[in-house]
């Protein structure tokens, strides 16, 4: 399936559409403290780039965001609606995230997922993530969530 992936305002109604659906499917499995939900308005940050997935008929797919921490940057909000799943979509999203993060200069690239989300650990581990220790206000011990970390090519890391 052909996909565009391009930065968008977390703000605009399509994008809060697919936030709230990744906020439902979390919630039905993970309890409260294990459960990280970013609302749209903390995604408008100026620290972190938002995109969308659509298809060449424009329809919005999916969502993944790029948080900019001092020392690594974070993937948040990675989500491909269930019917859309298994199409390279979201290597698709990870490789936006990716360039974004080595055109602000990042070596690192981390993120924390559910340890329910076995298509999501598989999807991670396929892209060259390894499992780390939680990380930032994460809780350290918890059989919910992992934790990955990815290095980015340092040739392709660009500065800021």
């Amino acid at each position: 399936m052909g996909v565009i992936v391009r930065y968008a305002d977390p703000l605009g109604d399509e994008a809060r559409t697919l936030i709230a659906a990744l906020d439902a499917e979390l919630a039905g499995h993970y309890d409260d403290e294990n459960n990280f939900p970013v609302s749209p308005e903390e995604l408008a940050d100026k620290t972190t780039d938002f995109f969308l997935a659509e298809t060449f008929g424009g329809e919005k797919i999916g969502t993944i965001a790029l948080r900019r921490v001092k020392d690594y940057a974070e993937i948040k909000r990675m989500f491909v609606l269930p019917e859309h799943r298994g199409k390279g979509i979201a290597h698709a999203l990870l490789k936006a995230a990716h360039e974004s993060a080595m055109q602000h200069g990042y070596e690192i690239v981390r993120l924390e997922t559910g340890s329910y989300q076995s298509a999501a650990i598989a999807l991670y581990e396929s892209a060259g993530y390894q499992r780390r220790s939680a990380f930032g206000d994460y809780p350290p011990e918890s059989e919910q969530n992992i934790y990955f970390e990815y290095a980015l090519p340092a040739e392709e890391a660009t500065g800021s």
